[in-house]
């Protein structure tokens, strides 16, 4: 199963939701950041993140789409020409 582009803002909503900060970095990738939850909510948050994944299915073909939608809710972060390892 394909995730369709109208999902994207159910698929960004559900996950915003669980209370993982998802956040755009730059103009072409996203993270998942269920490490900056509460430590007590990390086992839970993960594994509400990952049924929402596995409901949507495969998404890497609306990478872009979904970066911009997330870039729309301000829910992004810029490099700034920084480097990452």
């Amino acid at each position: 199963m394909r995730m369709r582009k109208d999902q994207i803002p159910d698929f960004i909503e559900e996950i915003i939701a669980t209370g993982c900060p998802i956040t755009a970095v730059g103009h072409d990738m996203y993270v998942f950041a269920e490490i900056d939850a509460p430590e007590d909510d990390v086992d839970r948050i993960a594994g509400e993140v990952q049924a929402i994944c596995d409901r949507y299915g495969a998404r890497d073909h609306l990478l872009l789409e979904i970066v911009a939608h997330l870039r729309s809710l301000g829910r992004f972060y810029d490099l700034n020409g920084e480097t990452l390892h």
